[in-house]
């Protein structure tokens, strides 16, 4: 009997089980529109045929709010009836979870329709939509995340950054001492788990460096030439880091800007395209120049890029905390220009070789979706290398800029945006901004709806 039930089990899960054969337990997740997973635990007697023949969800898990809600006027929600719809575990995602108090697995799955084709509303297919022109176009798109994000306190009763101590001393350490190590050993053992948990679930994780706050890190992942990976890499890495920080008595936090006068927390994606030969196609063509070593092509990405920042803030900046980061004098881009080496740029040109010519996008913030901030950075790509896009003069190498806000700085400002916009349709889908654009307006009006402290201490006594 236990034999024949092997037999008709999947190679990878097989492969897995043999593995880690005290596995009794799977968790499913998918990433829906704001980027939060979703998803179900399954039993070790369901494992061999939800791997065979997929399993049924609601298609509108991956059109819900950032409260878990469904929304007003949508299909696939409430009003339609919340239907079902064919959900396949995604090849290769199968991890354990090392956090787990008893075995346990995890695995990222996808929604198809009944024809076969995928579903329009699933995050990892308005990224696979995106990627076709560059793919039509032979090039290869290779790119990986920076997460920033806060270690908070886990025993207090308000949010409170893990400050170092000064020694001897006992009082927190002032200022941000951005970059300094001994904030790294201070965290060591939660770093030492992180890394373990990375390496069991094939996270990809490298740098660790202390930021530019008290408490607030970033994590860099390593390069893949497959974006849908690459984002899984990140919302697997954010799942990660939060649950190794409550091991250790931490809160890890991933709002953009969970402090008003302390630096926001963004998402840096850093991107490149090779032509069928191996060649950077950023290297190559003309203007080139020598230092940094960027030809035309780059220049009429970053174009796109530049051309597109407006419209596609509504999704590198998807909710009400995230505006608060979009300050000029917070280090967060606030207009769509570029530069080479430059850190108050929305778009950077690292120093590198010609090998490793890359941009990199710094106007996410790390409480964005990776798929959706992915596929309209593909978007802006595509168009400014159709169009030759102009990006405008480049800032130069330390040249003092003068920040002026020039992308949406408010939420319902950027929606509107959003939903003009005659380029991102072409790329995400048509159907799929309409929905966007819903959900997250009617976020923001329930949001804005909501009578906090200040509105007492603002105007209950004054006016």
């Amino acid at each position: 009997m236990a034999k024949r039930k092997a037999e008709t089990m999947p190679a990878e899960l097989r492969s897995f089980m043999k593995r880690y054969p005290g596995t009794d337990s799977m968790e499913l997740l998918i990433a829906d529109l704001p980027g939060v997973l979703r998803g179900k635990r399954i039993r070790g007697s369901e494992f061999a045929k939800i791997f065979r023949d997929g399993f049924y969800l609601p298609g509108g898990t991956v059109l819900l709010n950032s409260l878990g809600d469904t929304v007003p006027g949508m299909s696939w929600s409430a009003d339609d009836g919340d239907p079902d719809i064919l959900a396949e575990v995604v090849a290769s995602s199968l991890v354990p979870v090392p956090w787990a108090r008893r075995p346990t697995a995890q695995a990222l799955y996808r929604f198809y329709l009944r024809n076969g084709e995928p579903f329009f509303a699933d995050p990892r297919s308005v990224l696979e939509r995106a990627m076709k022109p560059l793919q039509k176009m032979k090039l290869k798109i290779v790119m990986a995340a920076e997460l920033e994000f806060y270690l908070l306190d886990g025993k207090t009763d308000r949010p409170t950054p893990r400050t170092s101590l000064i020694p001897g001393i006992g009082r927190p350490q002032p200022g941000p001492q951005v970059y300094h190590p001994d904030d790294l050993w201070d965290i060591e053992n939660f770093l030492d788990d992180l890394n373990d948990v990375c390496a069991a679930q094939n996270i990809p994780a490298g740098t660790t460096i202390s930021e530019f706050a008290a408490g607030q890190f970033e994590i860099n992942l390593h390069h893949v030439d497959d974006p849908v990976l690459a984002c899984d890499h990140a919302v697997l890495l954010k799942r990660a880091i939060k649950a190794v920080a409550r091991q250790h008595g931490f809160v890890a936090c991933f709002m953009a800007k969970p402090f008003e006068e302390d630096s926001g927390s963004g998402m840096h994606i850093h991107m490149s395209l090779f032509d069928a030969n191996g060649e950077n196609y950023f290297s190559q063509g003309k203007e080139k120049t020598a230092s940094p070593p960027y030809s035309a092509r780059l220049r009429h990405a970053v174009g796109g890029l530049v051309k597109t920042m407006a419209d596609a803030t509504a999704i590198f900046a998807p909710n009400a905390n995230s505006y608060r980061r979009l300050r000029p004098e917070m280090f967060a881009p606030v207009e769509p220009n570029w530069g080479a080496n430059h850190r108050s740029v929305a778009i950077r040109i690292p120093l590198s070789d010609e090998k490793n010519l890359r941009f990199e996008h710094r106007t996410s913030g790390a409480d964005a979706n990776p798929y959706l901030v992915t596929a309209a950075i593909l978007a802006g790509v595509h168009l400014g290398l159709k169009n030759r896009c102009d990006p405008g003069r480049m800032v130069k190498e330390g040249e003092v800029i003068t920040l002026k806000q020039k992308i949406p700085n408010r939420w319902d400002a950027a929606i509107d945006k959003f939903s003009r916009s005659k380029v991102l349709p072409e790329y995400l889908g048509h159907e799929y901004c309409k929905a966007y654009a819903l959900n997250r307006r009617d976020e923001s009006r329930c949001f804005h709806n909501v009578v906090s402290n200040t509105d007492f201490d603002w105007y209950m006594r004054a006016v």
